[in-house]
């Protein structure tokens, strides 16, 4: 739950700042996790994954209806997300989604590949 009371502006801005900070600063995805299961709640983190996986379906031309079923979230929140992946922070955002899934698709071709011309271990 948000409180409604304003803090000052400059404070505000010093705790936003910690945080984008000690985003920045997770190095990995298993540090990221241990951090931030902590400071989120499950319901924090499960929206915000949710989030992350309405845009990323949408970038792939999934229909309205497959994500609200597979994701359980509704027209609105998928209507809510639809326009801003194309601004920069979801574009960003995105790239780095799917730059991981290339990296493996690519990494795996490249071992099928050796793998082929690998030549059988003589004793």
């Amino acid at each position: 739950q948000v409180s409604k009371k304003k803090i000052n502006s400059n404070l505000e801005k010093q705790l936003s700042a910690m945080l984008w900070q000690l985003i920045a600063d997770t190095k990995t995805p298993l540090e990221a996790e241990t951090v931030f299961s902590e400071i989120f709640t499950d319901m924090e983190v499960s929206t915000l994954a949710k989030r992350l996986g309405v845009a990323y379906w949408l970038s792939k031309n999934r229909s309205y209806d497959n994500i609200k079923t597979n994701l359980k979230v509704s027209s609105a929140t998928v209507a809510d997300i639809q326009p801003k992946i194309k601004r920069a922070g979801w574009k960003l955002a995105l790239r780095k989604m799917t730059a991981d899934e290339w990296a493996t698709v690519w990494e795996n071709k490249i071992k099928h590949v050796l793998h082929k011309f690998r030549r059988p271990k003589t004793n």
